[in-house]
């Protein structure tokens, strides 16, 4: 199998989408020249608003959305496969927009687009309180892309902590697996390079996770640290918490190599669920 090199664009997305995208651009020339064959970006490049009323007013239908051109003219520029980790989409007929994640080829064309399945929906003890559900609907779908080197599983954030989700992917042909991300601190720092390491040896893909960094408007605060992640759990590139490019080479050999020491994709059985415990049984205990 081949070997490539990919780049993670770690940035700090602001309300401004202008800047926002100026910002990308920069960054996806630099890792182009780098010699980035596959340029991701995190979850949320465009825009990161104060609240969800500014989050909503700036989102687009897909065929108005001026990041998507944006991304596609940039595509073409590079000459690289481009992940736009995802974009704030509306939808006809719905009140709650998509979160949707975007893979352009080098011909500026939407390769594949998934839309983020699971809502970070949660009370965090920092005193953050998150209701994604209130303002994305969920995608039900998995989604792969065929690149020229490999396959690729693409996801969204908070799905990295669901892992059937990405044995689905892997059994079904992903070699890489793409988490674009814009993980608060207080998980980031719990749980962030365990989970993305988790999902690497599970699988035995590799792992791209692309990330936010940084303050946000509204006080948000995100964890950067994008990695990359082999197939045996080797962290290969971590962007630390500055807006950057960090590269790593990709050597999809590697994939088989680690399937071929823990055959586990192999080894799934089914299995009936426990039955529930009565009161009794609990008290009992």
């Amino acid at each position: 199998m081949a070997k490539f090199t990919l780049a993670c664009l770690q940035v700090s997305a602001s309300n401004d989408m202008a800047a926002n995208l100026r910002t990308v651009a920069a960054l996806a020339r630099e890792a182009r020249e780098g010699g980035a064959e596959l340029i991701a970006t995190p979850e949320n490049v465009a825009f990161i608003g104060g609240n969800a009323a500014e989050t909503r007013a700036a989102s687009r239908l897909e065929g108005e959305h001026p990041a998507i051109p944006h991304f596609a003219a940039l595509a073409r520029e590079t000459g690289a496969w481009l992940l736009a980790g995802s974009l704030h989409i509306r939808l006809e007929g719905e009140e709650r927009l998509a979160n949707r994640s975007y893979l352009f080829a080098p011909s500026g064309e939407v390769a594949a687009k998934v839309d983020k399945v699971h809502m970070f929906d949660v009370d965090l003890p920092s005193g953050e309180s998150y209701r994604e559900s209130r303002t994305f609907r969920p995608g039900d779908a998995a989604r792969l892309a065929r690149l020229p080197w490999a396959v690729m599983g693409l996801t969204v954030c908070y799905d990295l902590r669901f892992p059937h989700l990405y044995r689905l992917l892997a059994q079904a042909g992903a070699d890489i697996l793409s988490i674009p991300s814009s993980f608060t601190v207080p998980t980031g720092e719990a749980h962030w390079h365990v989970l993305l390491r988790a999902r690497a040896i599970e699988t035995g893909c590799f792992v791209l996770a692309p990330a936010q960094t940084g303050s946000h408007a509204g006080g948000r605060k995100t964890y950067g640290h994008s990695l990359v992640v082999a197939p045996w759990g080797e962290v290969l590139s971590d962007a630390g918490t500055g807006v950057g490019v960090s590269l790593a080479e990709i050597d999809l050999d590697r994939v088989a190599e680690a399937r071929g020491r823990v055959p586990s994709l192999r080894h799934d059985r089914p299995i009936a669920p426990p039955p529930p415990l009565g009161a009794s049984a609990r008290a009992a205990e």
